[in-house]
């Protein structure tokens, strides 16, 4: 069975209708381990989107939560701008399905979730005090990577809507559990049309220049 794993969508319709039409043909069934909302343009319609997926189980992200609950109780000045943009003009009648939203999912020896113990996870981050005791899939930093832990693997899918590195760069994974494997994919999309269209909504300043500021290829 193939099963493609991928998070931190943020809004990004374009990114998630690619990834869509690439590749839903090609596995059994997604995982999206959340961060759905906020940041870009198209929370109402990547939510929607999700939602009428055949195949497809999805997840909390730390997001989720901020609009579930209807306030952004974290410090960074761009994701509060992005959320009282975007929570403005949220479809209220879509709480109730990120409330139906589970926080992990687990398959034989692996589990998928946002994050581990709440923490941003990055390829150099020292994991020795994880208390881990299977393979886990997570999200959450943005970065694409592979650990291990007491002979458990950790991987990071990266973000399929906005790469931190390389921010028109989308990143996902495919676990294939007949072998165990675990293969990184990306591919790259027009970010132009993301900050465009944040234009045309009236974006805070900060969060369009948030964007611009990134590298892409």
């Amino acid at each position: 069975m193939k099963i493609l794993i991928f998070g931190d969508v943020h809004g990004n319709l374009i990114a998630l209708e690619r990834l869509v039409k690439l590749e839903q043909s090609q596995v059994d069934f997604f995982v999206c381990h959340g961060d759905i909302v906020n940041y870009g343009p198209w929370t109402n319609e990547c939510v929607r989107l999700l939602n009428d997926i055949p195949n497809v189980f999805v997840l909390k992200g730390n997001h989720e939560k901020y609009f579930i609950d209807g306030f952004y109780d974290g410090t960074n000045i761009v994701a509060r701008a992005s959320f009282e943009k975007c929570y403005a003009s949220f479809d209220k009648s879509l709480v109730k399905v990120l409330d139906q939203y589970e926080n992990q999912f687990q398959i034989d020896d692996f589990i998928i979730r946002h994050t581990i113990e709440n923490r941003y996870i990055y390829a150099n981050t020292n994991i020795a005090d994880l208390k881990i005791d299977c393979n886990y899939i997570i999200g959450h930093s943005h970065q694409q990577f592979e650990g291990e832990l007491n002979d458990y693997k950790l991987y990071n899918t990266g973000s399929l809507g906005q790469n931190r590195q390389f921010i028109n760069k989308s990143c996902y994974l495919i676990l294939n559990t007949d072998t165990k494997k675990v293969e990184f994919k990306s591919y790259i999309f027009d970010i132009k049309k993301v900050i465009n269209e944040m234009k045309v909504q009236n974006y805070p300043q900060i969060c369009i220049d948030y964007y611009l500021s990134k590298q892409q290829l």
